[in-house]
């Protein structure tokens, strides 16, 4: 099974030989097992691939993250129509009840709170139960918009001072970097299953070729705030830097519950769309797997 990320912030030359990637970085080489490697993410334009190693990237279901010119995640190379079973699966999504996919948001939101109350408490903020207390008002659909509700509550006390858009903060920039990670690995598990990403269970944007992947993620992003609060406590302006980026890409490798087995988020993005699939095929929300945070909370 796929477990590496890699990292490339150096210039870099990557091709295939013998199932190996080989990564070439001035006068040292490197090779490792195609097999092992579940994504890379560039952090540098100056990096060459050969057709073949895309090739291969392309039909094993690696992720190839792209950068912007902030070094932020840009763009992603997936899969194209790999599984066997994609036109039964796209069928499950397109004829997915609005019943159903109401009461699998509704999993998903309960999932995102319980993570977030979790991230509060441990941190020891007195305020964690109360937040966890917002799950029991969660309807089918989230009709009351209680996520927005549980966001405000949770921004508020596990950084005081904080504004979610304020791109001064640097904050903000190691939030939105890991939440990239994650929507590549997303979409990557999505896709790996037979899924089309651009359906979604809640988002609906037309211009939006990731709406499943902004669906699954949430539950995932206390995870990334996490991370986020325990490497940069502070305020502080000013873009992040590789070692902040190299930090957060770590966020495959953090600890997830699902069910009664602990695996990396990584595994754990596999999982829930495997779950998802199984959901949409027998319409049962129940079916849906979510990830708790190992350090306490109730599964949905």
């Amino acid at each position: 099974m796929a477990w590496r990320c890699v990292h490339i912030s150096r210039p870099a030359r990557l091709s295939l030989k013998d199932r190996q990637i080989v990564i070439t970085q001035g006068d040292d080489t490197i090779a490792l097992p195609l097999e092992d490697v579940a994504c890379c993410i560039l952090d540098t334009p100056q990096a060459t691939f050969s057709g073949a190693l895309l090739s291969v990237f392309a039909t094993n279901g690696l992720i190839l993250t792209v950068p912007d010119d902030k070094h932020h995640p840009a763009g992603l190379l997936l899969p194209f129509h790999q599984h066997y079973a994609q036109a039964d699966i796209i069928q499950s999504q397109i004829s997915a009840s609005q019943p159903l996919q109401k009461r699998l948001w509704q999993r998903i939101v309960i999932s995102k709170i319980n993570n977030q109350a979790a991230v509060l408490a441990a941190r020891g903020c007195p305020k964690a139960r109360q937040l966890q207390n917002m799950i029991g008002r969660v309807t089918s659909g989230d009709r009351d918009n209680i996520e927005a509700q549980a966001a405000r509550f949770y921004w508020s006390h596990l950084f005081p001072d904080f504004t979610r858009g304020d791109r001064a903060d640097r904050r903000n920039g190691l939030l939105n970097y890991g939440y990239a990670v994650l929507r590549a690995a997303i979409a990557r598990a999505c896709v790996a299953v037979g899924l089309v990403p651009s359906l979604g269970l809640h988002h609906a944007s037309r211009l939006n070729a990731f709406n499943l992947a902004d669906d699954l993620i949430e539950p995932f992003r206390p995870y990334v705030d996490q991370m986020v609060a325990r490497h940069q406590l502070e305020p502080d302006e000013g873009d992040i830097t590789l070692e902040d980026r190299h930090f957060m890409t770590g966020v495959l490798s953090q600890s997830a519950l699902i069910g009664q087995e602990t695996v990396s988020i990584l595994t754990a993005t596999e999982k829930i769309a495997t779950s998802l699939v199984q959901a949409l095929e027998h319409s049962s929300a129940a079916l849906l797997q979510l990830p708790v945070l190992p350090t306490g909370g109730t599964t949905p």
